[in-house]
């Protein structure tokens, strides 16, 4: 059998609405497809299997990089693409990724450039483009830490920039956005339990107050989110909001620690 050259990484947890479609960019360019697969409820790792993936069933973590790392070591290929299951790979994407490797780099890693889908288009402006990822690497020179959600692998050597673009629909609705949010203010306040910023009127004005005002000015204004219009708005909007309610959610662990 042929050693792949290219491999494919994901983690899943109840894709089932996203994992065939995923799937599908990823046949352009990979030779191999490995899905990690958090014991999903629904038929997650029974479609990625059936459109030739190979699923290893794990538990679902509540650090989900721990299961990415998983998928990363499970690779075979001399180059890795980490994915996740709401993004697909643009046909120019894949053909620049083959380009490259075939050019045989002396980097061992390549940002890509995401573009994310919100309230019916994709942002432009507000930081959100291009929301540059690291998602190429060569095996054996990356990983996740497995400290926070939003971190980027850590790459062993140079880094890159592929040109082509990333698509991202982590957010066709509204209500998923809403339901995402939920999840990432959790994670945030658990971070801020662990370091602890107290709950002094000069703390709460800042986390309640000072700290989303300044995210919105940032994201509508320096980084120009009022030309993405109306949607535009509502990502620098629910932005400054995350600080809010992450915090709030810190006080209410703090209570009942107590």
């Amino acid at each position: 059998m042929k050693k792949p050259k290219i491999s494919a990484a994901l983690a899943t947890f109840n894709e089932e609405k996203n994992i065939v479609d995923c799937i599908n960019t990823l046949k352009n360019f990979t030779d191999e497809i490995v899905v990690v697969d958090g014991s999903s409820s629904d038929r997650t790792a029974e479609l990625a299997k059936i459109n030739g993936a190979r699923v290893i069933k794990t538990t679902n973590k509540p650090m989900f990089h721990i299961n990415k790392n998983l998928a990363i070591k499970n690779c075979m290929g001399e180059w890795i693409f980490l994915i996740d299951a709401d993004e697909r790979v643009t046909k120019e994407l894949a053909v620049e990724i083959k380009e490259k490797i075939k050019e045989k780099p002396q980097e061992n890693g390549f940002w890509v450039n995401r573009k994310n889908w919100f309230l019916g288009g994709f942002l432009t402006k507000g930081g959100a483009y291009p929301d540059r990822v690291i998602r190429l690497v060569r095996r054996g020179k990356a990983k996740l830490p497995e400290v926070s959600v939003h971190e980027q692998l850590k790459v062993e050597g140079k880094v890159g920039l592929l040109k082509s673009d990333l698509l991202h629909f982590a957010d066709p609705s509204f209500f998923r956005y809403l339901k995402r949010a939920d999840r990432y203010t959790a994670q945030t306040a658990e971070e801020l339990k662990k370091r602890n910023p107290g709950r002094s009127i000069k703390v709460l004005l800042y986390y309640i107050i000072v700290k989303p005002a300044v995210t919105f000015i940032k994201i509508y204004f320096r980084h120009k989110g009022y030309k993405d219009g109306f949607r535009g708005f509502v990502w620098a909007l629910f932005s400054g909001i995350h600080h809010f309610y992450a915090y709030v959610k810190y006080l209410e662990l703090h209570n009942n620690k107590n």
